[in-house]
């Protein structure tokens, strides 16, 4: 609901001179002399200045410079232990992703690493790469736990996920990932996995208050749709809403899964084929694209952007930041990979990282746009166009990051 126009003794502040895209509509095109009125965390009023709420507030002056919803992550894995270098050496020397995790690498190799740090050391290893993140204007990420692939280690980087939300001015989402790999404790027995450590721990997270979605990564070298159908099944019995990794590396079927549990979003989508798009679309399914890990893992097969137009899904755009397969701290270039390797327009990726990446995390009420009500999470930048935004390379152009209506 919008909010009541604040007193005069309230915490009001008038963000003027400004050339603001509220991203409320598909037009990316700048108000010119726009203003955002915000009333302590939350939005009071944001478009022409003409048509602002007469009254005495705190003036502050953004300098004509260009002014969107703070970006949204909504896909990451930022807590986790070590880094996969070695990896990505063996990618150059011609080695496979499927190659590498058959071989011992990939996501178990990260497990050790990880099963081997407290909740703050967890922490302390995310921190830098979360600073990174927020230092382009991120005002909300989401964070998945699976890389312990044992229960205490699931909570614990679900512990340091909300830690890392304590530590520093952002919205962090947590999912729920226990069912990303099986460990090497439990190899060739995925049935037994599931039973003793994914469904009790995911039960776990959720009644301590660590959990958020629950995802999972439906693949070959992974787990089967049949075996995700048995974790969303207590997903939904505990009330939490589901997201999925699918179609990848190739067409198992995880999107059509997926949007039969009413998905927030399907992420990756390298193989989906026109029936999973309009699968997607009937079920306000949101695509996540990461073009990093189509970058790293030197894919070919890029998503079927146009079928998820021609049906009308809403996409979004990610960083995907994990050490083996998207080692990306960027979301701006995240967004110029999305233009450049996928075809997207500006307009797309703009609204990939605000409004359509908040709808990927349920979270479009709060958060995505400049609109009266919602939580006062905004971006200054030294840009007078979206487009710039999307268009340079290793340029970061932040002027300023308000999270809650406060500048940080």
């Amino acid at each position: 609901m919008p909010a009541a126009i604040p007193t005069p003794d309230a915490d009001v502040k008038l963000w003027r001179n400004a050339r603001l895209v509220t991203m409320a509509s598909p037009s990316v095109e700048p108000i010119d002399n726009g203003v955002i009125l915000t009333s302590g965390e939350r939005i009071v009023f944001a478009g022409a200045a003409s048509e602002a709420p007469d009254g005495t507030y705190e003036d502050i002056d953004l300098g004509g410079r260009l002014v969107t919803p703070a970006l949204i992550d909504c896909h990451t894995h930022i807590v986790h232990g070590g880094n996969r270098a070695r990896e990505f050496e063996m990618r150059l020397e011609g080695a496979s992703y499927v190659d590498i995790a058959k071989a011992g690498g990939g996501i178990v190799s990260t497990v050790r690493a990880t099963r081997a740090l407290s909740v703050e050391e967890l922490v302390e290893q995310a921190l830098p790469r979360l600073d990174t993140l927020l230092g382009e204007g991120v005002g909300t990420i989401e964070i998945k736990s699976g890389y312990g692939l044992s229960i205490e280690a699931e909570l614990n980087m679900l512990r340091a996920a909300r830690e890392l939300g304590n530590r520093r001015a952002v919205r962090v989402v947590t999912s729920y990932l226990g069912a990303h790999a099986t460990p090497e404790e439990y190899k060739g027995r995925n049935a037994a996995y599931l039973d003793e450590v994914v469904l009790p721990g995911l039960r776990a997270a959720q009644a301590e208050g660590l959990v958020d979605a629950v995802d999972g990564f439906c693949e070959g070298i992974a787990f089967s749709p049949e075996e995700m159908a048995q974790v969303f099944d207590v997903a939904l019995e505990l009330e939490l809403p589901v997201k999925l990794h699918a179609e990848q590396l190739s067409h198992l079927g995880g999107t059509r899964l997926a949007t039969r549990y009413g998905a927030l979003s399907a992420d990756h989508l390298e193989y989906i084929d026109d029936a999973d798009a309009e699968a997607m679309a009937n079920a306000g399914t949101v695509a996540v694209l990461l073009p990093g890990a189509f970058y790293a893992i030197r894919e070919t097969h890029k998503p079927d952007v146009a079928a998820l137009r021609r049906h009308g899904v809403e996409i979004a755009v990610a960083t995907d930041c994990n050490p083996g397969t998207s080692p990306l701290t960027s979301l701006l270039l995240g967004m110029n990979m999305a233009a450049t390797l996928f075809g997207l327009t500006v307009t797309e990726c703009m609204a990939g990282t605000t409004r359509t990446a908040a709808q990927a995390l349920g979270l479009l009420d709060e958060t995505g746009t400049l609109e009266a009500g919602k939580s006062a999470d905004f971006t200054v930048w030294n840009a007078t166009s979206v487009a710039e935004l999307t268009y340079r390379i290793g340029f970061n152009p932040l002027h300023r990051r308000i999270f809650k209506g406060k500048a940080t």
